[in-house]
């Protein structure tokens, strides 16, 4: 049996799934799961198309997300080990639904954007991942 190749991220739609997928994984986890759920308190159904509009304007360049993500971050409970932690549910989930070289490039920033996030908060001098 041949498996089928895994498309990569080219629609909105697309981003939708990785996202929705995404985060699915995070409430689940028992790091990350109280972090958004007991301390941020996250509205889901706020959130959540707040993220297509992120990833769409960091993917496709789209521009339809116009906040600023890391103010929000600074009050919250977060360390090292839950960057680690959201880095590898986000490249597993992005592994787990697509390839090619868009899939690539969100991995790629994922990892930009938690490095940056966590120099600014004072989390460490060097990057923990490398983009």
């Amino acid at each position: 049996m041949t498996a089928f190749p895994k498309p990569d991220i080219t629609t909105e739609e697309d981003i939708k799934h990785l996202v929705d997928t995404f985060y699915d994984h995070v409430n689940l986890d028992e790091l990350l799961g109280p972090v958004f759920n007991d301390f941020a308190q996250v509205d889901w159904d706020h959130h959540l198309p707040t993220m297509y509009k992120f990833w769409s304007t960091v993917l496709f360049g789209s521009m339809a997300y116009k906040g600023q993500p890391f103010p929000k971050h600074l009050a919250m409970p977060i360390e090292r080990p839950h960057f680690t932690r959201w880095i590898h549910l986000f490249t597993q989930t992005v592994d787990e639904l697509f390839s090619g070289e868009m899939a690539d490039q969100a991995k790629q920033k994922a990892a930009s954007i938690a490095n940056i996030f966590q120099m600014k908060m004072g989390l460490f001098s060097s990057p923990l991942v490398k983009p």
